[in-house]
């Protein structure tokens, strides 16, 4: 019975939900309604919060409840702390997606709020960079490097360029993530030798 009800008990609350968030030295919460404005050195972030969530701030110090004990509503726990704290590491840090570029004769190159990238097609692409992210190129490692504030924006981003010429299985050429993992394959050659 006891472990029933402790088993009851866990479902009840949201681990990550519970978890306290620290704001660090310069960085202030304002609530406008049901939006939350998180302001860092490393700019503004904004995020409308579910009305079943109630958001406390005591000193430098936000928690998160849900309003009420409801299923539905509960799912939303968890998910709203994760957006504040990643809104507090934004503002503070900033998140980076690095980007690998591989191929003979691919390469990128920024020009003027354009990303241009040589990917083995007739022309090159131009990917105009959004306000709020700011995007490194190194040419030596062929490496790309997607930066900004706001998670999700860096996490599209990367994905819009990786898409672009996503890698080949048989090569390995095109843009990877860096430390991601391509299974290759093997080819025509590569079959009729093992048989």
């Amino acid at each position: 019975m006891e472990n029933a009800a402790r088993v009851k008990r866990i479902r009840l609350t949201s681990r990550i939900g519970d978890m306290p968030i620290v704001l660090p030295a310069g960085v202030t919460m304002k609530q406008e309604g049901a939006v939350l404005v998180i302001s860092g050195p490393k700019g503004i972030l904004s995020e409308k919060i579910p009305d079943c969530i109630a958001v406390e701030q005591e000193g430098n110090t936000i928690r998160v409840k849900s309003k009420t004990q409801l299923k539905k509503d509960k799912c939303f726990h968890g998910l709203a702390r994760a957006l504040l704290a990643n809104m507090v590491t934004g503002v503070t840090q900033g998140f980076t997606k690095v980007l690998k570029i591989e191929g003979v004769g691919y390469r990128a190159a920024l020009k003027e709020g354009l990303l241009e990238l040589s990917l083995g097609y007739s022309n090159p692409i131009s990917y105009p960079i959004p306000k709020g992210i700011s995007i490194e190129y190194e040419a030596k490692e062929n490496i790309i490097r997607v930066i900004g504030s706001d998670k999700a924006k860096v996490g599209q981003i990367s994905s819009e360029i990786r898409a672009f010429r996503p890698v080949e299985p048989y090569k390995g050429k095109g843009v990877r993530y860096q430390g991601e993992r391509v299974i290759k394959k093997a080819g025509k050659a590569g079959k009729a030798g093992s048989k």
